[in-house]
């Protein structure tokens, strides 16, 4: 199976993208497109090999030749009349086949302008403010059911003579298409297809579609697969047109991924922020005690540098002596200091110290209180003795 990309162009503020594909089921692809701004077509051949291509390419060469390039009308649907005359003729002359025919649906979108002229049952679709809008209303035996009330759409999909279209370029001297005029929007985006999208894929799987994706190209490619993926059992074409695109669509693409950037950005900073934060909250309330020139002193931080600075500063240094406290801490003290969790624990350490040396003062004299005594004694009974 192959199929027919046309790469995203832009022009003035329109960028539009399309895609034809021959199906899971056909041998070859009667759909006809025209993309070139202002210009916007879909035909949907009909009437074989030899015959529905050649059709919808004689209606698609006479849009490209004698189309307005401005959004009238009157002057498109004159252009597609002369169409259907012409593929009437080439059936006559030998360059086609009798019965050959097709559909056509073209549009003319200048600015916000657009007009379209439709006949058959390819489709045009706006797409604007998250909603699917369908502009063209089919000819075909399936449209006319629902109209009078005989089915319901769902049932149309599935209807034997859902193919039966009822008016055709090819078909009759008198045929006419529909014209549609009107107003549209930046931001807006148009959707024109042949039904081997529109009978295929349901009506809110091409709304998503048109609301996913950016790039319009993407856009068509993906509706494209959507109707393969359900069994692709026509032809399928689609052309994807974003108003305004320019500034909207392409802008707004820019404009989502410098947003996406700068949030990325923030966040990284206020990681940053807060990791910055935790640490200067965890060094300013830790402190530690450490040797200074043989006395017990308070720094308040941590002990160490980074980058040659250091987090710590002097608090106080206090009257305990290194060499009074127990050899072990004493060697701490004079090493890399003792933590402890802020300057409060910080002076609950240093008065424990104070505490233990005054402990050991007190143990000191008491003990040589008791020496002297016990000598005094001694001294008193060998005095006795002697005596």
């Amino acid at each position: 199976m192959t199929q027919h990309i046309e790469r995203t162009h832009s022009s003035s503020r329109i960028r539009f993208g399309s895609c034809t594909h021959v199906g899971c089921v056909r041998d070859h692809n009667e759909d006809s497109l025209l993309a070139s701004a202002p210009l916007f077509a879909v035909a949907d051949g009909m009437g074989g090999h030899e015959g529905g291509e050649i059709a919808s390419e004689i209606a698609i060469q006479m849009l490209r030749q004698h189309a307005p390039r401005t959004p009238d009308a009157q002057a498109l649907g004159a252009v597609i009349e002369d169409a259907n005359m012409e593929i009437i003729k080439a059936a006559q002359d030998g360059r086609g086949r009798e019965g050959m025919g097709t559909t056509m649906t073209a549009a003319i979108l200048k600015d916000t302008r657009l007009v379209i002229a439709q006949v058959g049952d390819s489709r045009a679709y706006l797409f604007s403010q998250g909603t699917l809008h369908k502009l063209t209303r089919d000819h075909s035996l399936m449209a006319d059911m629902i109209d009078s009330g005989q089915i319901t759409p769902e049932e149309a999909r599935i209807h034997p003579n859902r193919s039966v279209i009822t008016r055709a370029l090819g078909s009759s001297l008198y045929t006419q298409p529909d014209l549609y005029e009107l107003n549209v929007q930046d931001n807006d985006r148009l959707l024109l297809c042949s039904d081997g999208l529109s009978s295929v894929v349901e009506r809110s799987a091409i709304e998503q579609a048109l609301a996913r994706y950016d790039d319009p190209q993407i856009c068509a490619e993906q509706l494209i697969q959507e109707a393969l993926d359900a069994g692709g059992p026509d032809n399928i074409t689609a052309i994807v047109i974003d108003i305004g695109s320019d500034s909207s669509h392409h802008d707004r693409a820019r404009k989502k991924s410098r947003r996406t950037a700068i949030i990325v950005f923030l966040a990284f900073i206020l990681v940053l922020a807060g990791a910055g934060f935790g640490v200067f909250a965890w060094i300013d309330n830790s402190a530690y005690l450490a040797d200074n020139e043989g006395k017990v002193a308070i720094y308040k931080g941590v002990n160490g540098e980074l980058f040659g600075h250091r987090f710590d500063h002097l608090e106080r240094v206090t009257a305990i002596n290194t060499h009074d406290l127990a050899p072990g801490v004493a060697a701490r003290l004079s090493g890399e200091g003792i933590k402890v969790n802020g300057l409060d624990a910080a002076e609950d350490l240093v008065a424990t110290y104070e505490k233990e040396i005054e402990s050991k003062k007190n143990n000191v004299v008491s003990s040589g209180t008791q020496t002297s005594s016990e000598n005094s004694s001694v001294a008193s009974s060998v005095a006795e003795d002697a005596s």
